[in-house]
């Protein structure tokens, strides 16, 4: 039963103390098996770490802002950055390989090619996939969103999009973020900025899950958004759809928080039970896009508070997750500050992600770490 990884949650507050420095790692099960700096033993591994059954992820880096960045597309041509990824995660996410801009740029053509890489990629390291997304009033291509379509048009083009994406990947994608951030942080839909909800009604949503259950009944498909980590008007307007949803049969399997947290605020303390009351409808749930930013010094370093801070954030991010039994996906966005978008989009604030740019690992990656092995061994007893 899940609740018993955290008979032991006290072990891994005390882990929080042990390694400070980014970079460093600590020695695990014994002397003479010390993790040097930078080490890939097994045992030192995130994936490795985790209780059976659940899956640690990360955002694959590629597509959107990346693409104005002065450095090559990351999954494609950084070879430290895949061998990261292969060891260290148990699941990955495109983080725009299969946003609609980028996997659908053209009316009658589809770009697979970066899609098929990350989901082949996954396949040969034993990874599960999240897809990413199928209903978003962002990104979408200016085809689209200019097309001046009738609504008969609208309805066949995304019908035939979810058929034609999630077909191809049917038997090979875990869970599809099927909705994306439908409601604003009021909890009122999205009827003027997303084009699907604005032409076609709130009925589209439905229609959405299922479709994409039709092309893949194997699926996990859920909501996601930010914002809804606490009990809130957004987190409240998803709980209510979703029982509306479900009353009339609609296949909606999952409800996600992204999680994109700041240490200017405090850190949602009802996460746990927000979680809880999703899974009490029946749902799976997930942490799926997690990083914590910080304003940083004029120096661009961080102090060792900032990073216990930060610390502390993944580590009860995890724990709250952990702690619902449905919760069994825990997705960080990103794990490198190389490729983090946080700088990009909020000017002033960085530093988001578990490890370095030159991948050293941070307080936030052996808090993680440390507190997978807590919640397994507790699991184990």
């Amino acid at each position: 039963m899940r609740p018993l990884r955290f008979a032991t949650a006290s072990l891994a507050v005390a882990a929080l103390a042990l390694p400070l420095m980014t970079g460093v790692a600590t020695a695990d099960p014994s002397p003479d098996r010390a993790a040097a700096p930078h080490s890939n033993a097994t045992f030192d591994r995130l994936r490795a770490a985790a209780p059976e059954g659940f899956v640690v992820g990360t955002a694959v880096a590629g597509g959107g802002h990346h693409l104005s960045q002065d450095y090559p597309d990351p999954f494609t041509y950084d070879r430290e950055y895949r061998k990261i990824l292969a060891r260290q995660f148990s699941s990955v996410s495109p983080e725009n390989q299969m946003k609609w801009d980028y996997i659908h740029p053209e009316r009658d053509r589809y770009d697979f090619a970066q899609a098929d890489a990350i989901v082949e990629f996954a396949e040969r390291h034993d990874q599960v996939v999240r897809g990413h997304t199928l209903l978003w009033h962002s990104q979408n291509p200016e085809w689209l969103e200019k097309g001046g379509f009738s609504k008969e048009e609208l309805r066949a083009i995304l019908r035939e999009h979810i058929t034609t994406v999630v077909g191809r990947y049917a038997g090979r994608i875990q869970q599809w973020d099927v909705a994306n951030e439908i409601f604003d942080d009021q909890g009122r839909l999205r009827t003027q900025d997303n084009i699907w909800i604005r032409e076609l009604g709130p009925g589209i949503v439905a229609d959405a899950f299922r479709w994409a259950h039709e092309a893949d009944p194997a699926a996990k498909l859920f909501f996601n958004d930010y914002n809804v980590e606490s009990a809130n008007a957004k987190s409240n307007a998803y709980h209510a759809l979703v029982q509306d949803l479900l009353a009339q049969g609609v296949p909606v399997d999952g409800f996600s928080v992204q999680a994109h947290l700041s240490t200017r605020y405090g850190f949602p303390g009802d996460l746990k039970d927000n979680l809880r009351r999703f899974d009490a409808l029946g749902l799976e749930t997930a942490v799926t896009e997690l990083d914590v930013r910080m304003d940083l010094p004029e120096s661009g370093v961080p102090t060792a508070e900032q990073e216990r801070k930060q610390a502390d954030y993944y580590r009860r991010a995890l724990e709250a997750c952990l702690a619902v039994d449905g919760c069994n996906s825990f997705t960080i966005w990103g794990f490198t500050d190389k490729y983090s978008w946080v700088p990009v989009f909020f000017e002033g604030e960085g530093f988001a992600n578990v490890m370095t740019e030159d991948f050293d690992r941070k307080p936030a990656f052996y808090a993680l770490r440390d507190t997978l092995k807590a919640a397994k061994k507790a699991e184990n007893r």
